[in-house]
């Protein structure tokens, strides 16, 4: 089941558009749009198969799974073959974008939220309005008509936030290993001085340990911001200040200098590692290992990878902070996850038919995602015990507070304000935005190329700021920066003004 994905992009090219001209014919016809039974046998009717695009490494228990118990159900709830296509963390958006282009036949796949209107101008995701009416009842009991706005342009669904869950300040919080801050004498962390002072001690009490695993430049930016800023384009580009509705460009923000500069001071003194920036997509992965001190976070992400680490290091504790506790939190996005259907897609019936299965019942929901009852998991007292340390469909990637249950050693205040975080939340203004590129696409890439070689070391503090900043901006403003700002500005207040 699990493909090894090392081939040469010239084959994989080769291979899709040869195939493009024919496949899918068979898997569309064997769906037709009916999910009935077989009326002799009582079978599920045949509906194809499905292939599925996913992140991470396969484990031994998933491939068994997969292979068995799970085909087993797909095959009698929908007449479904499920086949799972692995790639590793570091790989999977590059590998991504050349599938698709190549039209491998991928019926589904999980992207960041964020990236929609890049998926979208890619041409990578299909309009899924039809398909969420005919085949969605069971999902939109508890995921919401209102929450797919988040994935909605211009009237059109173009993929399904399949987290929905608590999502206020997201990606602004520090998931931080409070085992050791404990014991290097602190109890908590309040400012950017808590974590400069945290990692100096850790550094000097347990030299084992490799310092932060991530710059965390979005809660930095919201302790240095005047007002609360929310990326709007352009990946780190540009930003929407809550409070004036205005776009800024985020590279001359007073709080991007700011980031840069304790960024830069953390570095010179030892604390960050020069991964932070050569491979800064593997901050998780680093996290994991048990070795660094914490990580960008938000609400939950504690529970998401302490099992993860405890593999490395059993006594290990986490706990998330936000920097400013004491400012809004703003609801930006319906989740930061999304599931796409490729306009190529051999069997797009089946694949939201899948998504739909999912969310039927927390029975499916639970077997997704733990497995097998009494041989993967366990329930007591409305708790969740994984009885197996292996991964099987990421919770975070599905997870639905309709359905979600914690693990026993999850602190009931903890899951009292999970509960209740949303509760005193804004509503950004700006909720449901998605930027469209297609009048400055080229400069864009041209902005995206300084962005990468220029600003991002500068704003992970691993080149001198005084010395390189200057440079960069002027680099950032040649390839018309301020043109792209005026025209993501124009586009907002066009948004702004139709919400009124």
């Amino acid at each position: 089941m699990k493909r090894l994905l090392t081939i040469m992009i010239a084959i994989i090219m080769a291979i899709g558009l040869s195939g493009g001209c024919s496949k899918g014919s068979t898997s569309r016809e064997a769906i037709s749009g009916e999910t009935g039974t077989n009326a002799e046998s009582g079978a599920k009717k045949d509906n194809g198969t499905i292939n599925i695009l996913y992140p991470g490494e396969e484990s031994d228990r998933m491939s068994n799974f997969m292979e068995n118990e799970f085909a087993e159900r797909m095959k009698t709830d929908l007449g479904l073959k499920i086949e799972m296509i692995f790639v590793p963390w570091d790989q999977y958006w590059e590998q991504k974008d050349i599938m698709l282009a190549a039209q491998e036949p991928i019926d589904l796949y999980w992207d960041g939220l964020p990236n929609l209107s890049t998926i979208v101008n890619k041409k990578q995701a299909s309009v899924l309005n039809d398909l969420v009416d005919k085949y969605s009842q069971d999902m939109l009991r508890v995921l919401p008509k209102e929450h797919l706005e988040g994935a909605t342009i211009n009237g059109e669904i173009y993929g399904i936030p399949s987290a929905y869950s608590p999502s206020s300040g997201m990606y602004q919080q520090i998931c931080v290993r409070q085992d050791i801050l404990e014991a290097c004498g602190m109890t908590e962390i309040k400012t950017v001085r808590d974590l400069a002072v945290f990692a100096g001690k850790a550094k000097e009490q347990f030299p084992e340990m490799k310092g932060p695993a991530d710059p965390i430049f979005k809660p930095l930016t919201r302790y240095f911001a005047e007002e609360q800023l929310t990326w709007c384009a352009n990946e780190d580009t540009a930003v929407y200040g809550e409070t004036t509705d205005k776009v800024y460009d985020y590279y001359e923000t007073e709080a991007f200098k700011q980031v840069a500069q304790f960024n830069r001071k953390m570095y010179t003194d030892g604390l960050y590692t020069d991964d932070l920036t050569i491979k800064y997509n593997e901050k998780d992965s680093r996290m994991m290992t048990g070795l660094y001190l914490w990580v960008e976070g938000s609400l939950g992400k504690e529970n998401e990878i302490i099992d993860e680490i405890r593999i490395n290091a059993p006594e290990a504790k986490l706990k998330s902070y936000s920097l400013k506790a004491e400012e809004p939190r703003y609801i930006t996005a319906t989740g930061g996850e999304v599931l796409c259907i490729p306009q190529t897609a051999p069997n797009p019936e089946g694949a939201m038919q899948f998504i739909n299965w999912i969310y039927a019942s927390q029975e499916n929901y639970l077997f997704a995602i733990y497995g097998v009852e009494g041989t993967d998991y366990e329930i007591a007292d409305g708790r969740i015990n994984k009885l197996v340390p292996d991964e099987f469909f990421y919770e975070w990637m599905f997870r639905n507070k309709n359905y979600q249950l914690f693990t026993p050693e999850v602190d009931q205040a903890y899951i009292d304000t999970y509960t209740s975080w949303d509760d005193k939340a804004i509503i950004s203004n700006m909720l449901g935005f998605r930027f469209n590129n297609e009048n400055v696409k080229e400069i864009e890439a041209a902005i995206k190329e300084v962005a990468g070689k220029q600003m991002n070391p500068i704003l992970y503090g691993f080149v001198d700021f005084e010395t390189e900043y200057p440079k960069a901006l002027q680099a950032l403003k040649n390839a018309g920066i301020d043109d792209y700002i005026a025209e993501v500005q124009r586009q907002m207040d066009e948004f702004l003004a139709s919400k009124q």
